[in-house]
């Protein structure tokens, strides 16, 4: 904690990039003025729905600036000042800062402008322009030298990865000078970065977009415009804004199209899926270049393939407690069909999402939200929007207004009310609803206790069931118990213990000014030998019980 004694306000330093900024807003829509502050400056935080869709299109790295850019500025004006001769290279090469000072020194933008450097300041010199790969290398270089931790930058890693990807494949394909070509060039292009980069945006975002390539080849002319009008633009402010307007519009029905079609769902890429996926391309790459012949290359290819499979074949029987802050969020694997019970806050949402994609969950089985809470509810409103689900199960405290039941409605996902008794089979293990016995309207009361099989070993999820509901429970022996109410003094008292015996003791919960996990509650746990494991010590914590085959 810290207080503030006094605050005396200072003038802001002078921004002289603010007139550049306002030249570029002059005259657009506001839609169009953010497409092109993305495109010019790389700034996208206006963007909001729209970039969700430019993401999910394959277009997200139009709005970061980098080699895309870089080449569109320099190419225009070197086309420009052709009746200068060499001298040309030398004025595009000194717009590199200026782009730089414009946009910021970004990862991406820094490499590409280094590599543009040394190509035009060996064309201005005579000496003709770097290889693709020795400029590239050059710039790695330069640019670990000055700043050795950006190695960590994902726009970095996406940057030089897609570079890399193109070089290697374009030469050895060599599309015709023709229109197919040009067609062609930009496909392959794009299909030589994917090739590379897929399993990183794969372990980074969850998903890849499948219509990429396609949309990239829509959408690449369009930039090739924007870029420089957009430069051009800084300049000369609202005389642009007609060619500008439409075709920034165009550039979003594209994105908006393409972000409607097919995903690659996928979960985070272990090192050895890493490995595994590279050892597979090379010799693909190989064979472009003749090193290998084709037979060999598929394979060669095959090998890996068939260990990626076989390592993916048995499918974990497990419970993730998910870190969500105060509040619970439980994922339970069940050989291959997943149950999400609860997810925290709605500030959490957008976590639980993450971690749902980051474990490979593309849909769930079943969603559970024990009651109505807001730090059990809230966050299954955003994976309600997100997520496929099969089948809900709300405890009968949700009134039918409620804005859960209302999402759920809006996306087509039957709901049910259990009672005590339910039982439903879920892949290789079972769900048993013990609580509540009857249909009621009171929240903590009226939770859903559930009792989760895993093909054998169980797991008890307590939600926030109050003492009195804890000792009319009829629950057989279970490994796992998800401690009551976060841990509350009168949560998962010594009855409970005694017949249920658990070896683990799951407890959701963060900082919050109730004193959870109450001393009592873990004494009690101490004291018979079980295990405890707190959401917010040890963060999102996995219980493996086995493997399904």
């Amino acid at each position: 904690m810290f207080h503030v004694e006094r605050a005396k306000p200072l003038a802001p330093l002078p921004n002289a990039r603010i007139p550049f900024r306002a030249r570029l807003a002059q005259g657009l829509s506001p839609l169009a003025k953010e497409v092109m502050e993305g495109l010019t400056l790389g700034e996208k935080g206006g963007l909001e729905e729209t970039y969700v869709w430019f993401h999910k299109a394959g277009l997200a790295h139009l709005l970061a600036l980098s080699g895309l850019h870089v080449g569109f500025l320099v190419g225009s004006l070197v086309l420009l000042l052709t009746p200068l001769g060499r001298w040309r290279h030398l004025l595009a090469l000194l717009a590199l800062p200026l782009s730089l000072w414009l946009a910021g020194p970004t990862p991406s933008l820094v490499r590409a402008s280094l590599m543009a450097g040394v190509s035009l300041l060996g064309l201005f010199l005579g000496l003709g322009t770097a290889g693709v790969l020795q400029a590239l290398g050059m710039a790695l270089f330069l640019q670990l030298l000055w700043l050795p931790q950006s190695l960590l930058s994902l726009s970095l890693q996406l940057s030089y990865l897609a570079v890399l990807g193109i070089a290697l494949a374009l030469p050895p394909l060599r599309p015709p000078p023709t229109f197919r070509g040009y067609l062609v060039g930009p496909l392959l292009a794009s299909l030589g970065a994917q090739a590379l980069l897929a399993p990183l945006l794969l372990h980074r975002f969850g998903f890849l977009p499948l219509l990429s390539p396609l949309s990239n080849l829509l959408a690449l002319p369009l930039v090739a415009l924007l870029v420089p009008l957009g430069v051009l633009k800084l300049l000369l402010g609202g005389l642009l804004a007609p060619p500008v307007e439409p075709l920034a519009q165009a550039l979003v029905l594209v994105a908006r199209w393409a972000g409607q079609g097919p995903l690659l769902w996928w979960g985070e890429v272990s090192p050895r899926g890493f490995a595994l996926y590279y050892l597979g391309l090379l010799p693909i790459f190989l064979a472009l270049y003749r090193l290998l012949s084709w037979r060999q290359a598929l394979v060669l290819t095959s090998l890996p393939i068939l260990l990626s499979l076989l390592s993916a074949w048995p499918k974990p029987l497990d419970l993730w407690a998910l870190d969500v802050g105060q509040g619970d969020a439980l994922l339970a694997r069940m050989g291959g069909a997943e149950v999400l019970v609860d997810g925290g806050r709605p500030e959490q949402g957008e976590k639980v999402v993450r971690a749902l994609r980051a474990l490979g969950v593309g849909a769930l089985e079943v969603l559970v939200a024990t009651h109505p809470d807001a730090d059990h509810y809230g966050g299954l409103l955003r994976v309600a929007e997100e997520i496929p689900i099969g089948l809900a199960l709300l405890s009968p405290a949700f009134s039918e207004d409620h804005p859960l039941v209302q999402s759920l409605k809006a996306k087509g996902v039957p709901i049910r009310y259990p009672g005590a008794g339910s039982r439903l089979r879920v892949g290789s293990g079972g769900l048993e609803v013990l609580w509540p016995p009857q249909q009621q309207a009171i929240d903590d009361l009226s939770g859903l206790v559930l009792l989760l099989g895993f093909a054998g070993p169980k797991a008890l999820l307590l939600a926030d069931v109050p003492g009195e509901g804890e000792r009319k429970l009829a629950s057989p022996k279970a490994e796992v118990v998800k401690v009551s109410h976060h841990g509350s003094r009168t949560a998962t008292d010594e009855d409970l213990l005694e017949r249920i015996q658990p070896r683990v003791a799951l407890i959701g919960v963060g900082r919050n000014p109730h004193g959870h996990p109450h001393p009592e509650v873990l004494k009690r746990l101490a004291q018979r030998g079980i295990t405890i494991y707190r959401t917010d010590q040890h963060g999102a914590v996995r219980v493996l019980f086995s493997y399904a085959w």
